[in-house]
């Protein structure tokens, strides 16, 4: 006889590859096997010749064999179809709680920017006034003074240079005024010459004429002393215009004279104003010519201007005494006031943008000339306009929109006009109001109409929902 094995059903309630009931009716014909097999055992197993003796259980093991059947059943239904039934209902309850629950999106609120509006643009820091210093005498450089970086006054010597080309004219010069003077002394002297022989002819010549109308001379003898006087006269005059052709010879000689002294005193190259040596051309014993040699390079850094292109958006707002702040790469977390100084007041039709210049003060001369700059430029607005993160954008083939959540939790793919963009916040010309509920950052899944549960960013750790008591 053999053993009974254990419930096959139990052992593979598990695998889920038949059912309970399927179970069962294998286990029961198992049973008539196994208790046939008993019955043959017993009566030592059918006889030849004979037909086999059936063995015909008694009520009681028929009921016995009913019940172990009906609570094996019983077993496999409560270990396998209960628990499934269950787990079904479960992932049904799950499923419908999942539909029936709106998805939680994170929203922010649509606010207005700043009233002061700046506007960051590259400009080029430059001096205030800049000039190059070139010889006004001919000759060889006999001293230098300064050197690049040097930081001089006004009228300070930069170098001097020896002309003596430009002594000798100097002294030529003052050579030939002194002959001017001594002609012109020379033409008085002979102006009074004449004048004193004019005033003789004059006596004679009236003496002579009383004499000629009393009859004791002639008229003909009268007639030449008359002459003689009118030549004298004319003599007189003819020195008068020599002393004057003497005196413009001696202003002219005196001009000359001063233009060479004057040119003399370039000898010694000064500084036209304060401010720092940037170029240094040339050095002792080198030959500068006059009007061509670039000697020194000076620059005025105590107030240093910056020169930007402000767009065609932007023109309108701004004035001079403007304040604006700038700043430099190579000196990173400061900032240097400046103020707009002056505009264009026109637009480059190239470029579409205007000139402005700013000035900042440079005491301490860390703005040098030729830095890059970032110029703020800052102004007043009275209506300042709406901003948005610049992620919030829904770019589509209709156009662009925000995710706008409604008061009845709804989203709305609103269509809006972008103004500036800052990087990372954009400006919103109109399709917004203030106190807009927006998706930060909707992705491809915002539609339009789709119900959500809308969280604050603020109340987004606390898990409140727009609407709750916590919320705002």
């Amino acid at each position: 006889m053999r053993p009974i094995e254990s419930n096959p059903a139990a052992s593979r309630e598990g695998e889920g590859t038949e059912t309970a009931a399927e179970a069962l009716r294998r286990e029961n014909q198992e049973l008539k096997r196994q208790l046939q097999e008993l019955k043959e055992r017993a009566e030592g197993g059918p006889r030849a010749g004979q037909p086999p003796k059936l063995w015909r259980p008694s009520g009681i093991t028929v009921a016995a064999l009913a019940l172990a059947a009906a609570v094996l059943l019983g077993a496999a239904f409560v270990a396998g179809y209960i628990p499934l039934v269950k787990r079904q209902n479960l992932i049904q309850a799950e499923a419908r709680q999942q539909e029936q629950t709106l998805p939680r999106v994170e929203v922010i609120q649509v606010v207005r920017s700043s009233n002061n509006s700046e506007l960051d643009l590259p400009g080029n820091v430059q001096a205030m006034a800049e000039a190059p210093i070139l010889a006004r005498a001919s000759g060889y450089i006999q001293r230098r003074m300064v050197d690049i970086g040097d930081r001089v006054r006004a009228g300070q010597p930069l170098a001097e240079i020896e002309a003596p080309e430009l002594d000798e004219q100097v002294r030529q010069a003052r050579a030939n005024l002194q002959q001017s003077q001594a002609a012109l002394d020379q033409a008085l002297a002979n102006y009074e010459q004449g004048k004193s022989d004019m005033e003789f002819s004059r006596v004679t010549a009236e003496r002579w004429s009383r004499l000629t109308a009393r009859g004791v001379v002639s008229k003909q003898e009268n007639d030449q002393y008359q002459t003689q006087y009118q030549s004298r006269v004319a003599n007189v005059r003819a020195l008068e215009k020599a002393i004057a052709v003497q005196r413009s010879n001696i202003a002219a000689a005196d001009a000359n004279l001063a233009r060479l002294v004057e040119m003399q005193s370039f000898k010694t190259v000064k500084a036209p104003f304060d401010g720092v040596i940037t170029l240094r051309n040339v050095d002792a014993g080198a030959l500068v010519n006059t009007g061509s040699t670039l000697l020194f390079r000076i620059a005025q850094t105590g107030t240093v201007r910056i020169y930007v292109n402000v767009p065609q958006v932007n023109a309108s707002t701004v004035r001079p005494g403007q304040p604006a702040r700038l700043r430099v790469s190579n000196l990173p977390g400061r900032f240097f006031p400046g103020t707009v100084a002056r505009t264009a007041n026109a637009l480059d039709p190239a470029s579409r943008t205007m000139l402005v210049e700013v000035h900042a003060p440079n005491p301490g001369g860390v703005l040098l000339p030729g830095l890059y700059a970032q110029v703020g430029l800052r102004n007043a607005r009275e209506n300042p306009p709406l901003l948005v993160p610049s992620d919030a954008l829904v770019v589509r083939a209709d156009g662009t929109s925000v995710a706008v959540v409604r008061a009845d939790h709804t989203v709305h793919l609103q269509k809006i006009e972008v103004g500036r963009d800052y990087g990372d916040r954009l400006e919103v010309a109109f399709g917004l109001q203030e106190g807009d509920l927006i998706i930060p950052n909707p992705g491809d899944a915002a539609r339009e109409g789709i119900g959500v549960d809308p969280v604050r960013r603020g109340d987004a750790a606390s898990g409140q929902a727009v609407g709750d008591s916590g919320g705002k």
